[in-house]
């Protein structure tokens, strides 16, 4: 069965919207964004898709960017090896006078070789395997996983 199957029509076909991250302004009138329930009907980055899949069930994350994502030890704590529902994180490397993070990809893993996640060039939520990402130089490296708090692993 297609992963995107299961979750409700509202997260299957989310637009990507770059500029709708957490810590972005929402547009005058409408309601916030980047906080929980994370509204994602208008579009969404990697980040704020993630977050309102984790939120479908039943888990919750602060609106943090990546790095804060990857420093993050109050909402989250790092998974070896990651278990459906974490979260993880890819980028191309370090980047000189930036922390560990900054500007990583954040998608949910699903399980063995399979990333949910919402990017520029695919336009709308996708799965994705560790190979897909690794053939892209902006993803190349896989900086590791996140699980929130008191979720467990769903396996």
């Amino acid at each position: 069965m297609d992963p995107l199957s299961r979750l409700p029509a509202a997260l299957r076909d989310v637009p990507y919207a770059g500029a709708r991250h957490p810590g972005a302004a929402a547009l005058p009138g409408s309601p916030p964004y980047d906080v929980p329930p994370y509204d994602v009907s208008a579009g969404a980055n990697c980040q704020l898709y993630a977050y309102a899949v984790l939120r479908h069930f039943g888990r919750e994350v602060p609106p943090l960017r990546s790095a804060e994502l990857w420093a993050d030890t109050a909402a989250t704590a790092r998974a070896e090896p990651p278990g459906p529902l974490d979260l993880v994180l890819f980028d191309a490397g370090e980047v000189p006078g930036r922390p560990a993070g900054y500007g990583a990809h954040v998608g949910v893993y699903l399980g063995p070789g399979q990333v949910l996640h919402l990017c520029k060039e695919a336009g709308r939520p996708a799965v994705w395997s560790y190979a897909d990402f690794a053939e892209r130089p902006r993803y190349a490296r896989f900086l590791g996983a996140k699980r929130v708090r008191g979720a467990g692993v769903s396996r």
